[in-house]
């Protein structure tokens, strides 16, 4: 579901574009399940169809199965956390971790009134494991500043990148804004999938769920969370990898907006997620 826009001689590389005087390749990666959630798998090239502001592409590049993966897990540690949320938090992060491949990077931040790395971008899980469990309360949530540092740090990454992020409530004191935590997920290839505990979720975690390709979830039990990063870790095994060269051409220089729509043939009662678009610098 993410999307990466790679060349076969790069001149100049930006956060979501690679230009070059050849080919430009758009590459999507795609999710699909049935009416109960449920992952599909063994779908074809000949079953989808993308589109690129509105206009249908032509599909050159086609993979399906299982790609690595690095992935950044964002604890909320905030005081409002403090007793069973945070140690259900804590529980169900170390059993996503146990969940990944070995060829899987992963890494692990604690949002409070900043965004700590508490262990590092590796696939050392054992050391990760250790870190979470090591969490105490502190502070109140900068949750669009945590948001944004781990997209910095993803940037850098090739392949599929994902962020999973879990928070009781609204941001306090973030020093950025919904605003800018939506245009940094536009300039991103990571899916988000943001899990908000409590009775309501706040409109940008969806935002950034659609936007991605990812998928947003509400709980009212934090006992409900182990379950739900299963949920995720077993999308994230087996997805569709889509590319083509746009219809067109992205010209160098040119910032703008390109929406991205994939869809299925033939298949009534699947369903498609991929990332909406990606912003051309």
């Amino acid at each position: 579901m993410a999307i990466v826009l790679s060349l076969s001689t790069i001149a100049a590389q930006e956060p979501l574009a690679q230009f070059s005087s050849s080919v430009q390749l758009v590459e999507v990666y795609a999710t699909v399940t049935d009416t109960m959630g449920e992952l599909i798998t063994g779908l074809r090239e000949s079953d989808f169809e993308i589109f690129e502001n509105a206009d249908r592409q032509q599909i050159s590049t086609f993979a399906a199965g299982e790609f690595p993966l690095t992935v950044a897990l964002g604890v909320d540690r905030s005081w409002s956390m403090a007793g069973a949320p945070l140690r259900f938090a804590k529980q169900a992060s170390q059993s996503f971790l146990k969940q990944l491949k070995p060829a899987d990077r992963s890494m692990v931040f604690a949002i409070s009134s900043e965004a700590d790395v508490i262990a590092p971008l590796s696939a050392d899980r054992l050391a990760q494991a250790r870190a979470i469990e090591a969490l105490d309360p502190w502070s109140t949530t900068a949750l669009h500043d945590g948001i944004i540092a781990a997209l910095d740090r993803l940037e850098a990454e090739p392949g599929r990148q994902a962020l999973i992020v879990f928070s009781d409530g609204a941001d306090r004191y973030s020093r950025h804004s919904a605003a800018d935590v939506v245009e940094r997920a536009r300039r991103s290839n990571a899916l988000i999938y943001p899990i908000a505990f409590g009775k309501t979720r706040p409109p940008l975690l969806a935002e950034l769920a659609v936007l991605t390709g990812g998928r947003s979830f509400l709980l009212r039990d934090p006992k409900e969370l182990e379950t739900t990063l299963a949920t995720i870790a077993r999308e994230l095994k087996y997805q569709y990898l889509l590319g083509y060269t746009p219809s067109d051409p992205i010209l160098r220089g040119e910032r703008e907006w390109r929406s991205i729509r994939v869809t299925l043939r033939n298949r009534a009662g699947l369903r498609v997620r991929a990332r909406d678009g990606y912003q051309t610098e």
